[in-house]
């Protein structure tokens, strides 16, 4: 695996290169990380891997400098999984003056559920998204369905900008208990661990009972809370909502997912399940 840390380097080896997958991160990469670089390597003659931890999706309040990064084992694991290429820039490299022209993504995609807790967030994603496009033009890019907002917001931003880019929606890896894997995961104590499994089951009680015709949504999701919190959680939401743009769902929209967020102690997790 090469690893580039300028975008005139990365463009040149990617000249000639054929057909290019991408996946973006920030590093501190986990096993579901690693599913879409496998995913990747059926797709394209070449697999892209970037790392770079995006000051602009940060919110005030958020720690940007204390974020986990560990480029050492990111590489190694990249490697082990057939990256052909790692772009690790830096944020002079990325952001060599500030960034005054920005991706606006529709406010009704964005100032719900995790948009409504982090202002301008997926602004920041959407724009530097963007940005790892123009310099990596990759023909198919890959992003994990447990990020289910940030996946519509960039699949949505690919369509009406008409991007030459096929998005891949990478399913959500789970731990043996159905535990969603996530680098925020190791925040949980022991005890917490052991009970962070009971989101997906609620997100699984909710898909369950529509399949089986239930159509009061408002009744399960109020359910869903009142049994998370009962056990100790501060949920922020359950939700049914549209898989296209994550709103409320109307009369004959099939096509459902149901989002949770929700605090176990000081850590704050999200899952979804497509319905």
């Amino acid at each position: 695996m090469q690893t580039h840390h300028t975008i005139a380097g990365l463009r040149a080896a990617l000249a000639g290169a054929g057909r290019v997958a991408f996946v973006p991160t920030m590093g501190n990469l986990h096993d579901g990380h690693i599913a879409l670089m496998r995913e990747a390597r059926t797709r394209a003659d070449v697999v892209v891997a970037s790392i770079f931890v995006n000051r602009l999706q940060f919110g005030p309040s958020e720690d940007f400098d204390k974020y986990p990064r560990t480029l050492a084992d990111d590489s190694a694991r990249l490697a082990a999984a057939g990256v052909n290429f790692l772009f690790a820039p830096d944020e002079k490299e990325m952001y060599p003056a500030p960034q005054h022209y920005h991706v606006e993504p529709d406010p009704a995609h964005v100032n719900i559920l995790e948009g409504a807790v982090r202002p301008g967030h997926f602004g920041g994603v959407a724009t530097v998204v963007l940005k790892l496009f123009n310099i990596v033009r990759p023909d198919v890019a890959l992003f994990g369905k447990k990020d289910y907002q940030q996946l519509m917001v960039l699949r949505n931003m690919v369509r009406e900008l008409a991007l030459p880019i096929e998005i891949v929606a990478g399913e959500t890896i789970r731990a043996d208990d159905g535990l969603a894997l996530s680098s925020r995961n190791g925040y949980l104590s022991a005890a917490e661990r052991a009970e962070a499994p009971r989101l997906s089951r609620q997100l699984a009680w909710i898909r369950e009972r529509i399949a089986t015709g239930e159509r009061d949504f408002l009744r399960l999701e109020t359910e869903a809370v009142a049994e998370l919190a009962a056990h100790g959680w501060h949920p922020d939401y359950i939700t049914i909502r549209r898989r296209s743009d994550l709103q409320a769902p109307g009369k004959g929209d099939e096509a459902l997912v149901v989002l949770g967020a929700a605090r176990l102690g000081a850590t704050r997790l999200i899952d979804n399940l497509e319905i």
